[in-house]
């Protein structure tokens, strides 16, 4: 408790008469300071609005300039950190300046699922795996239809050696998105991996009714029907993918050569 008594008070309190005037200079006030926090909430948009046509246009530097005057004036500015941060993970590989602003978003934002997407993209990019399977599933916990989010989750246990979760996940990523050719090809390279090569088959031949245009698609369906001594068919996918300047690996050449007893 306040140990004023109201005889100390009363040297600070307003006189009767004066206090219509008193009132008027706290109107007054009060108005200069609202000014003053109006005039800053529109300068910080002005700066946020710049540096997303800075984003827009590839000037990245300017860009973050931008994003960081918007989050001096307004700290609360989520998708300020949110682009900056885009721009040190995804355009500068800067992946600690990343994920400090990730953790920025997510501080002031805990449901922003594109922050726990991106920084899982940066933590897998750093190795840390475990960390981006967590973030990619939290991402997927709050929008579960995030497509690239069960995608990447998906390649992160592929790369694992976990392939069923691996196939899993490109299941719901099919089940989101029927045309995600994509996600065909690497469900097909992972049933490959699994030596299950009718299986990735049928991927590679879905992934290329979607997109006739999908070199991989073509050499990894080469390198199947190579194993299954289809090899007629297998130099047939690769000519297509070298049409399409895809670099085949030498190795799976040379494998191919060997086996079909044929230079192409």
């Amino acid at each position: 408790m306040i140990g004023y008594r109201y005889s100390e008070l009363s040297s600070v309190m307003v006189p009767v008469q004066n206090k219509k005037a008193f009132k008027n200079i706290l109107l007054r006030s009060g108005i200069v300071v609202y000014l003053f926090l109006t005039g800053c909430q529109n300068e910080s948009i002005d700066y946020f609005n710049r540096g997303n046509a800075y984003f827009a246009k590839g000037e990245y530097d300017r860009a973050i300039s931008d994003f960081t005057k918007t989050i001096d004036m307004d700290p609360g500015n989520d998708e300020a950190y949110y682009l900056r941060g885009t721009i040190y993970g995804i355009v500068k590989s800067q992946y600690d300046e990343a994920v400090s602003n990730f953790n920025k978003v997510l501080e002031i934002n805990p449901r922003h699922a594109e922050a726990y997407y991106l920084r899982g993209l940066v933590y897998a990019e750093k190795g840390e795996y475990e960390q981006a399977i967590l973030d990619l599933t939290e991402t997927l916990k709050i929008n579960p239809r995030h497509v690239e989010a069960c995608h990447n989750r998906a390649s992160i246990y592929k790369d694992k050696g976990e392939y069923d979760r691996a196939i899993s996940d490109y299941n719901k990523a099919i089940e989101i998105n029927p045309s995600y050719a994509k996600a065909y090809c690497l469900r097909g390279a992972t049933y490959a991996k699994k030596r299950e090569y009718d299986r990735a088959i049928l991927d590679f031949n879905k992934a290329l009714e979607i997109n006739t245009k999908y070199a991989k698609a073509y050499c990894l369906r080469g390198a199947a029907y190579c194993i299954k001594e289809k090899y007629d068919k297998a130099w047939e996918d690769v000519h297509k993918a070298q049409s399409l300047e895809y670099r085949v690996p030498a190795k799976f050449l040379k494998i191919l050569r060997e086996s079909s007893k044929r230079e192409r």
